[in-house]
Formats: structure tokens, C-alpha cells, sequence
């Protein structure tokens, strides 16, 4: 696994209300975002806002309890056999797979591990934002 974080994702209560706090504070909302998703570029990583209830969901958890941090950290990859191969090395580093690879409704391909702290990382392979040459992404 290439030492990286593509998005931070915080699990919110109202994105509407989120959304705008983080404007007021100066943040440039990127075009990539969509009314279920305010994105953010923040130096080399990209910083998202998503309904809380959601990104559980998406990562087939518990929203309340301790299954659920309000967040989660994604890695993205290139394809959708990194993905699985990304997966797998975690998982072989001592993570827990906590939802197999499979396609997003969106079009995009992605799994979620815990790590040993129980923390949910995404593995993605997003088509619509591509990464460059050094794995890194830059949103439009």
C-alpha cells in the first residue's frame, strides 16, 4: 500500500449546514461536488462532507455505537483489481475486512477494512477522478 490518503470524510448531521460552515471559513468548494457530497481540496488530500446516516450505510455499519466514528479515511487506487489487492494487504497486515469489494451504485468500484483501532478506511477506484502519475489525486 502506497503511504497515502486520498479523501478524509466526515459523517455529518446536516450537510447543508456543514457545507456552509466550512465556506464561511474560506474553503473553495471544488466542482466535483454534488448535492449528497461537498468536496474540498485541502493541500494534497481531498476533504469530503457526506450525511452521516449515509456514509454508515455505504460502509454497511451502524451509524450510532461504536461500529460507527463518523468517518472515514479512503485510499484510492487505480483499478478495481488494486482495489481487491489493496484490500487483501490490509487484511494480510491485520486488518479486518468489513465490506468486500464490490461496484458503487455511482459507477466507482470500492471495499472497507478497519484497521486494529477499528477505524474504516475505503479502497476506491473512482473513474471520474483520475489519479496522476505519483497515485495522487487532484479534484477539478
Amino acid at each position: 500500500m502506497i503511504q497515502t490518503i486520498s479523501f478524509i470524510t466526515l459523517g455529518v448531521a446536516d450537510l447543508a449546514r456543514s457545507r456552509a460552515f466550512y465556506k464561511a471559513l474560506g474553503w473553495q468548494e471544488s466542482s466535483a461536488s454534488q448535492e449528497a457530497i461537498a468536496f474540498f481540496q485541502a493541500g494534497s488530500v481531498a476533504f469530503a462532507l457526506f450525511q452521516r446516516e449515509a456514509l454508515a450505510e455505504d460502509a454497511s455499519v451502524p451509524a450510532a455505537g461504536s461500529g460507527f466514528s463518523g468517518f472515514t479515511l479512503a485510499h484510492n487506487v487505480p483499478s478495481e483489481a488494486a482495489v481487491i489487492a489493496t484490500l487483501d494487504e490490509a487484511v494480510a497486515a491485520g486488518a479486518t475486512l468489513v465490506r468486500p469489494a464490490d461496484k458503487v451504485f455511482w459507477g466507482g468500484f470500492r471495499g472497507y477494512f478497519a484497521d486494529p483501532d477499528g477505524f474504516l478506511w475505503e479502497v476506491c477506484c473512482n473513474p471520474f477522478i483520475p489519479l496522476d502519475a505519483g497515485g495522487f489525486l487532484k479534484l477539478p
